[in-house]
């Protein structure tokens, strides 16, 4: 199963739920986006609209990070580490194949940039346990799983932590997620509140912060000056927004200034760790071979990469509405998994067609099917093309992951550099 956490930069401190991908910065490259994967080999179709086909949008709009989550697997499949290196190329080559970009996004392999282990560990000192415990997902799996392996290890139970760390590491604020993940979400943003509560004011903070003013330029500076005493003196919440796009607009101050602003603007420290928005994505629901969500462990998948006789086939064995015994008895596409497929494929004419076909009586199982045989291949053979050229070259996908790795370990090395001054862990 994979655990998705995509990451967009936004600069709204409070807890906000939002849908989609039209965030008013749209466009802005200094923005930044990471999102990750549990390798577990090769992806299918709901891993496609579900996750890829976002990310394919995203690289174009915002900086974007991609990570294979390698440790995060072996929270879970701590006694298989033998797969999970194969897992990751046939994944990598899945994301490229699906139109990933790798000169518009960075590809990296989450333990090949040790500082999301360390900063995992610097935060573990300040997380309660407690905060760890009511974690939904951690009571949920841990009753799912139990009869197959035991999950009472801190991996497990840290996990949504090391997620935090993997979020915090980049800098980044909003996190497109589902609905079950908003949870880890809302950790990371008090695990970063907490922490820039205990470690955000630098000895020297108000000089850093009058030479980041200064650098919005003598217009911008009176405004941001005049906004903050709106905010702190008056309550002026419209100021606290305005602000906040205000110095989110300038182009010209580093990464440290702007957080300083921000955080003299709402009358704390230097915020050294970002707090990050959840954002709520709207993904295609695509359903499985049976009508249940698709997943590997229900057996009910079509891969990216699967053969076009054996799309066929699937296609043509997946069970209707069980009223169809005959060719003759009407049917209702509500109760048939194919139906949930045709949603996501079929253009409106032919929904409509299936719809009066199927209830009528006027078309069969195998003739409904069809259509949906012939969009699936179509939309499948591009993707397979170059996985194909993928495949045969190896060396280019390894080079392609270490670029990567070099761009995210610079970035989050740059956030390890704050984290251990704001601790006083840097020795002379």
């Amino acid at each position: 199963m994979c655990r998705l956490l995509c990451v967009q930069v936004s600069r709204l401190s409070k807890p906000l739920l939002r849908r989609g991908f039209n965030v008013s910065a749209a466009g802005n490259r200094h923005q930044r986006v990471l999102s990750g994967m549990r390798p577990t080999g090769r992806l299918h179709l709901g891993h496609y609209h579900g996750t890829l086909k976002n990310w394919v949008k995203l690289q174009y709009q915002h900086e974007c990070f991609f990570c294979i989550v390698d440790w995060h697997a072996l929270t879970t499949h701590y006694d298989e580490p033998q797969l999970i290196e194969e897992n990751i190329w046939d994944m990598v080559i899945d994301w490229l194949a699906a139109g990933v970009d790798p000169s518009a996004a960075h590809l990296f392999i989450q333990s090949h940039v040790p500082e999301h282990a360390e900063l995992h560990l610097l935060l573990s000192m300040i997380t309660p346990l407690s905060w760890l415990e009511r974690m939904p997902t951690y009571r949920d799996q841990q009753e799912a799983l139990s009869d197959q392996k035991d999950l009472s290890t801190y991996g497990f139970l840290g996990y949504p932590l090391l997620q935090s760390a993997d979020i915090l590491a980049y800098h980044a604020s909003s996190v497109p997620v589902g609905e079950d993940q908003a949870p880890h979400v809302e950790l990371t943003r008090e695990i970063a509140r907490r922490f820039n509560h205990l470690y955000g004011r630098e000895p020297d903070f108000a000089e850093k912060v009058d030479n980041a003013v200064h650098k919005l330029g003598k217009k911008n500076a009176k405004l941001y000056s005049q906004l903050r005493k709106n905010y702190q003196e008056k309550g002026e919440h419209e100021a606290l927004e305005t602000g906040r796009a205000l110095i989110d607009s300038v182009q010209n101050i580093s990464l440290g200034d702007r957080e300083r602003l921000l955080g003299d603007l709402e009358g704390s420290g230097k915020l050294i760790l970002t707090e990050p928005e959840t954002l709520l994505t709207e993904t295609p629901k695509l359903p499985g071979l049976d009508g249940r969500k698709m997943s590997k462990s229900y057996h009910n998948t079509i891969a990216l990469r699967e053969a076009p006789e054996s799309v066929e086939e699937k296609i043509r064995t997946m069970p209707t509405d069980p009223a169809r015994v005959r060719r003759t008895d009407p049917g209702e596409p509500e109760k048939c998994p194919v139906w949930g497929l045709h949603k996501v494929y079929a253009k409106e004419d032919t929904q409509k067609w299936v719809q009066q076909g199927c209830r009528s009586a006027g078309i069969g199982c195998l003739e409904c099917k069809q259509p949906l045989i012939d969009a699936i291949k179509k939309e499948l053979a591009p993707i397979q093309a170059r996985a194909k050229e993928y495949e045969e070259n190896p060396s280019l996908v390894r080079n392609i992951v270490a670029e990567g790795r070099e761009v995210a370990q610079d970035t989050a090395r740059a956030t390890l550099k704050e984290v251990r001054q704001a601790m006083h862990l840097i020795y002379q």
